[in-house]
């Protein structure tokens, strides 16, 4: 984690907290008590941070510094409201194209697929606040510094996030192998949101009950699956190629 993206000690994460800062995680130390701590508690569940509990020794590997049970991850970038991100492109007269991800974790496989979202002309990409990789150093490497391009949306539910893309005319497409439709024979030409799953449990299945159509990646090998951002790649070239 570089320095430069991380904050330790509990006052001055509250502080940036309270400062509005975007705190993309909070590590917090298991068994640790006091009247600090439950203030840096209640100023994150108002500001609805995400937080895990972690032995010291990953607080000690994250900085040697006097960090009291406490070290936050600082994102480098801004986020976007989901809103305004789908009313300007829409009045901007291009026709939209959105990433939904699924919790997806890996800030390497999040940076990849950012790189491949900002060559693809991806509008924008949309994350659930709980349960996605944060935006470190490594999302920023990866991406080759894509994340600086393509604006990012952080939401409370993803559920939420695809009911309000269907009302403003966007089809929910999510890319999953419990399907008989083939990737080829789903139309992405129209105003669409690609939805990618976790690296481990694919798409929530309640978000595969709302969501306007699922289409699949014809496999031949005997292997079942790609890499989620391989499979992202795929599937937006797919969206470029019946575009163009």
């Amino acid at each position: 984690m570089e320095k430069e993206h991380q904050i330790f000690g509990i006052r001055a994460i509250i502080e940036a907290i309270q400062a509005g800062k975007e705190v993309d995680k909070v590590f917090i130390q298991k068994d640790i008590s006091g009247e600090l701590m439950k203030d840096l508690m209640k100023v994150m569940k108002r500001a609805n941070v995400n937080f895990s509990y972690v032995p010291v020794e990953k607080l000690n590997r994250l900085t040697p510094n006097n960090h009291q049970g406490a070290v936050a991850t600082i994102s480098p970038i801004g986020f976007i409201d989901l809103e305004h991100l789908v009313e300007s492109t829409i009045e901007s007269g291009k026709k939209p194209l959105f990433l939904i991800l699924d919790q997806i974790s890996d800030a390497r496989n999040f940076g990849a697929i950012i790189r491949t979202a900002e060559c693809t002309g991806v509008n924008g990409i949309i994350v659930q606040k709980a349960g996605s990789a944060p935006v470190n150093g490594d999302t920023v490497k990866t991406s080759a510094g894509a994340v600086f391009n393509v604006p990012i949306c952080k939401v409370e539910h993803i559920k939420d996030a695809i009911f309000y893309l269907q009302g403003s005319g966007i089809k929910t497409v999510a890319a999953t192998e419990k399907t008989d439709q083939n990737i080829y024979d789903v139309s992405l030409a129209d105003p669409v949101a690609i939805i990618m799953g976790s690296e481990d449990r694919g798409i929530n299945p309640s978000v595969l009950k709302i969501v306007d159509e699922k289409a699949k990646l014809p496999m031949f090998g005997s292997i079942g699956s790609l890499n989620v951002s391989v499979a992202c790649g795929a599937f937006l070239y797919e969206t470029v190629r019946q575009r163009s």
